[in-house]
């Protein structure tokens, strides 16, 4: 093994404290399962997983159909500027 180095790594206290219980189940500590991501980082050219903004629950999905609909919806009234909308607003 080569020579080696310190790095600090700033991380909300709770988070830390879970990945330690995590990779403690593992068999290894916070140091050995950095050393596994960068290593694993360099063999892919980046990270080594896929990383997403994440999965929208039903109630947003349920959101982004409705505005799709209206946005569809010949009927619906649509505004080109602020001023006309909030005339309509306050009729």
């Amino acid at each position: 093994m080569g020579k080696t180095t310190n790095i600090s790594i700033r991380m909300d206290t709770d988070l830390k404290a879970a990945a330690e219980e995590l990779y403690s189940e593992l068999g290894m500590n916070l140091s050995t399962a950095f050393n596994i991501f960068v290593r694993q980082s360099l063999r892919d050219g980046g990270i080594p997983f896929k990383i997403t903004k994440g999965t929208p629950n039903k109630e947003t999905v349920s959101a982004i159909l409705e505005a799709e609909r209206i946005a569809k919806d010949s009927s619906v009234k649509g505004y080109t500027n602020m001023d006309e909308l909030i005339a309509d607003l306050e009729k």
